[in-house]
This record gives structure tokens, sequence and C-alpha cells, in this order.
């Protein structure tokens, strides 16, 4: 029997559609992203999908992203913004953090950082792909010791409209 201190439950999400540059160089969710995170989140909580905090990177699109999803989710350790979660941000210094957490948390991102942390943590080779995410799909990682597995990936179209 594992030790369940040593045991980790890491969901990760890329955040929803957004808007292009020209429209809003803050990019925004687009009605159509809004709508689908909100799908996931309302399929999350109805199959008892739980986390304790939700981090994003703190451009608006993941905030946005991790903000509909908290309304669902309610995470006790509520909603933070993480710097090291961007786009191109090196995924070393998260999985190093990440190794000594226990419990449940969520990270709302970007590509191609997403992956790259994934893959980092699946197989130590962030290099690989493993993963192809999709807009506002969710990719759950177990640990269990020193060891990442995955345990679910919902694409956000299996979700379906609610």
């Amino acid at each position: 029997m594992s030790d369940p201190l040593s045991q980790m439950i890491l969901y990760l999400v890329q955040h929803g559609e957004a808007v292009t540059e020209t429209v809003d160089a803050r990019r925004p969710l687009s009605a159509a992203g809004r709508a689908t995170v909100d799908q996931v989140a309302t399929w999350s909580a109805r199959h008892g999908l739980t986390v304790d905090q939700i981090r994003h990177s703190g451009k608006l699109r993941a905030e946005q992203t991790a903000s509909i999803l908290a309304a669902r989710l309610q995470p006790p350790r509520g909603v933070v913004a993480q710097s090291g979660l961007a786009p191109n941000d090196d995924v070393r210094p998260v999985a190093k953090t990440l190794a000594g957490e226990t419990g449940s948390l969520m990270l709302v991102g970007h590509l191609p950082f997403l992956a790259r942390l994934a893959a980092l943590l699946l197989s130590g080779d962030s290099d690989r792909s493993l993963i192809r995410f999709r807009y506002a799909g969710l990719v759950g990682l177990v640990r269990d010791g020193d060891q990442w597995a995955i345990s679910c990936v919902v694409p956000a179209d299996l979700t379906g409209p609610q």
C-alpha cells in the first residue's frame, strides 16, 4: 500500500478558446470559449471531480478559464495566479515544486507548456509528444511516490452540450 503523503492528483487544463489579438490584445475568452469551459466545468462537477486549488498563468484567458472552473468546483484553497506557467516557460521548476505537493491541484495554462510538463512528469523528457491538448480539455495525472501516470483525459467535446 502506498503512503497517502506521497500521492497527488494533478489536472492540467488548456485555457478555453480566446479571441485573436487583433480583436483584443489582452486575448479574453471568446463567447464559444466561455461556453466550452462552462460545459467542462459542469461535467467535471457532475462527475465528482474535486480540487484543493486551481492555479493559472495570470494571462487573462487562463484566469477566466480558472474562474469558470472554480465557480463549479469550489476549490477550498481558491484560485491563484502562479508565475512560471506561461506558454514558453521552463517546465522543470514547476515539476520540482509538484514533487513536494500532495492533495489535488488544477493548473490552467497554455501550450506548449502543458504538453511539455505532462511529458516531463510522465517520461522524464519534456520534448516527447505524449498528449495532444485541446482548448478547455482536461488531463488528469496521478502521482504515487515519484511515479506519475495518466488517470483521465476529458476532451471538451466529450462533455457535450449541457
